[in-house]
């Protein structure tokens, strides 16, 4: 047994209003930069629909995860070394552009500096990426205008499988949001595809990166991610994807897009897995095993043994701690209600997902029957507006029982609070009747409803021991050898371009105070220390090179940037347009 700890999240499907303030947020704090218009690291997709990029479910054509070859072994999907090889300058498993959607915006000066006229002038579109101007047809949610109805079906890979159990009839249609980010997957697939070995996996915390150094643009992760959560930068020449905010991780905050969510539908904690037996669960022959393979893989942290071989294997104590009053380990392992997000793609996702249960208390309400009672709603399941079945193909594999489990605990756990909320007596048949204990079952509604702010995140801070690891650019890479591939090391990319600060031992002040400056890197440190958030991407801001010998101009000099057109001597940046954006 081999324990090492995982970030993850859950998120509740029942919450989600689709109000997208998570990916706007998150937008705003990693993908704000020119060459990123159309990636979205977090996205909130109606279902049914064809997702972002389109389609991006349907393995048949984009060959993602992983698979059992003749063997039995576990592969790649788009192929081994050899074949990525003959594909290597021309990938054709990869989405175009067209898959995302073009991004645009409006051409305002054509309102704001019109004449007087008589007919109100437009704001025609214009696209990002070539400046002309352009139809809208696609955008990054736009199912959520078709939601629920027969549009959607003929292009829906989870529907194809069930067709002849879903009706399109405008009274049987149904949708519920599905937010999603990168899986930070045990079994990363994106990491495994990555010719230049610049994905990795961190090994204090699971979370997946990309090594901007090593990266060479060869996009087989874009093709080798089956959710399709790694996205190519067209201005840099290099992957991005969500970086789970390991900045505000390491110093105990929620990521972004959990700290705005509105419906306060996610959870962050830690979790401990065996990472000995990921081969043997991601390689279960049986698909429908897989859910429960990935869970077997998770360990109990209150297990005398497992605690021992926690820190053994060095986890530290507060994160054993941390672990045990993790709202993840609890939802999957104690309550069982968090399913992970496709299994059958073998890549063990690490964000899992509470089904959407609120259309059940509809059906029996539209009978006139009581909507809370027990027995009326485990009845109900079975007539679910959103079939069982769609939810299992995207939570189970295909697999109905768990899926069918999962909602009868929740029906149970309402059913049995209004008894409590309405000052009758507890029927503890209930909890019973789906294998709970009424202290469990009130535990369990305290978590999913009113759970307060240290309780839906309970993340613990990095260690100082650990700061070698632990700087904003990662130099450990759990996935080859010590001291392997890392986010690049000190240099002129990333937050930590210049001398690395360890993020462990910064406090909140100092992480807010960093990430919300308004000049390019710290004036109070000695040394240069670039914020790429404030950089347009254009010239040579002060700081972003190191200064070296040379006349006016020189790459790294420490005075103003050169304006476009102008002559930089020797070393210059002649012809690029000047200075940072500081917008």
């Amino acid at each position: 047994m081999r324990v090492m700890a995982q970030m993850a999240m859950v998120m509740n499907l029942d919450k989600c209003i689709g109000c997208h303030t998570c990916s706007v947020t998150c937008k705003q704090a990693w993908t704000n930069r020119s060459g990123t218009e159309y990636v979205w690291f977090n996205n909130v997709e109606t279902r049914p629909g064809q997702g972002y990029p389109r389609t991006y479910e349907d393995q048949e054509t984009w060959k993602g995860g992983w698979h059992l070859n003749r063997r039995g072994r576990l592969a790649l999907r788009s192929g081994g070394r050899l074949k990525k090889l003959a594909t290597i300058f021309s990938n054709p498993k990869m989405p175009s552009i067209q898959d995302y959607y073009e991004p645009w915006s409006y051409d305002y000066s054509s309102l704001t500096d019109a004449p007087a006229q008589q007919h109100t002038p437009v704001a025609r579109p214009r696209s990002l990426l070539s400046g002309k101007e352009m139809k809208v047809e696609w955008s990054s949610n736009w199912d959520d205008n078709l939601g629920g109805s027969a549009a959607t079906a003929e292009h829906d890979p989870m529907l194809r499988k069930i067709a002849d159990k879903v009706r399109f009839e405008f009274e049987q249609t149904f949708m519920f949001y599905l937010p999603r980010i990168c899986e930070h997957c045990l079994n990363p697939s994106c990491a495994a595809s990555c010719p230049s070995g610049a994905i990795y996996k961190r090994t204090e915390d699971g979370i997946v990166l990309v090594d901007q150094d090593r990266c060479r643009g060869w996009r087989m992760c874009v093709s080798g991610c089956p959710y399709k959560k790694v996205y190519f930068n067209h201005r840099t020449g290099k992957a991005e994807k969500c970086t789970f905010c390991f900045p505000r991780v390491e110093v105990g905050l929620p990521t972004v897009c959990a700290e705005t969510c509105v419906g306060r539908l996610r959870y962050i904690g830690l979790v401990l897995y065996d990472a000995d037996r990921v081969l043997e669960a991601a390689s279960a022959p049986d698909e429908h095993d897989l859910y429960e393979a990935q869970r077997a893989v998770l360990l109990d942290p209150h297990d005398p043994e497992v605690a021992r071989a926690a820190e053994r294997d060095g986890v530290p104590h507060d994160w054993v701690e941390a672990a045990r009053r993790s709202p993840v380990h609890a939802l999957i392992q104690r309550y069982r209600v968090a399913l992970p997000l496709h299994p059958e793609y073998r890549t063990m996702p690490m964000v899992w997902y509470i089904p959407p249960l609120s259309p059940v208390v509809d059906v029996v309400r539209d009978t006139g029957e009581d909507a809370e009672d027990h027995g009326n709603l485990f009845a109900a399941i079975d007539a679910l507006r959103i079939p069982v079945e769609y939810l299992a193909e995207l939570f189970t594999a295909g697999e109905v029982a768990p899926v069918d489990a999962v909602l009868r605990r929740l029906a149970a756990m309402r059913s049995y609070m209004r008894d409590i909320n309405l000052g009758r007596e507890p029927d503890a048949s209930i909890p019973a009747a789906v294998g709970m204990g009424e202290e469990e079952m009130y535990d369990m509604y305290r978590l999913l409803a009113i759970a307060k702010y240290d309780e839906r995140y309970v993340i613990p801070p990095a260690h100082t021991e650990q700061a070698h690891s632990l700087e904003e650019i990662a130099t450990e890479c759990s996935l080859s050898y010590d001291g392997g591939p890392g986010m690049g090391g000190s240099g002129p990319f990333g937050e930590g371009s210049g001398a690395p600060t360890p993020i462990a031992v910064e406090n909140f002040q100092m992480l807010q105070d960093r990430q919300t400056s308004d000049t390019v890197h710290e004036p109070q440190q000695g040394s240069s220390r670039v914020n790429l958030l404030n950089w347009d991407g254009k010239g040579t801001p002060s700081g972003l090179f190191p200064p070296r010998s040379g006349g006016p101009g020189a790459v790294g000099d420490t005075g103003p940037p050169d304006t476009a057109g102008g002559s930089s001597g020797p070393g210059g940046t002649g012809g690029l347009t000047g200075g940072a954006d500081h917008r």
